[in-house]
């Protein structure tokens, strides 16, 4: 990707995240990390090639910015159950997560801000590269 203004920027509108060097993954997550800033909660949607890339994003996620942990609702499928690309969708509100069987999508993380009193400055960002949020103590 080109250096620019706002990498976050850049990202909207894209079917899957790009492969981004070191440096342009620092610059994403200090951009990403001053406006979720302004956002009471968030909802995350997970397009991985399997349930459990896509929760382990979730788990990196959550650990990055110290959010509680979701859990999976027990309305939904089992993840062992679950084979082949796949769509999660997690919402802090609710502090629950679902995963479902779903192909054709690109390969990405959306994370969605929500501000009831400053509807402004919510908006959905993405997508993120899987890795972006992976343990790398």
């Amino acid at each position: 990707m080109a250096d620019g203004p706002s990498l976050l920027a850049s990202l909207k509108g894209l079917r899957t995240a790009p492969e981004l060097s070191s440096a342009e993954q620092a610059q994403l997550l200090e951009e990403l990390t001053q406006t979720m800033a302004t956002c009471e909660w968030f909802t995350v949607g997970v397009m991985a090639p399997s349930a459990a890339l896509a929760v382990a994003t979730l788990r990196g996620l959550e650990q990055r910015f110290s959010w509680e942990t979701l859990q999976l609702d027990p309305a939904g499928e089992e993840l062992a159950t679950i084979e082949g690309p796949v769509f999660l969708k997690a919402n802090q509100n609710n502090g629950r997560f679902l995963v479902r069987r779903e192909s054709g999508l690109g390969e990405g993380l959306l994370i969605t801000g929500h501000n009831p009193v400053d509807p402004s400055t919510e908006d959905t960002w993405g997508p993120l590269p899987l890795a972006l949020f992976a343990n790398d103590d």
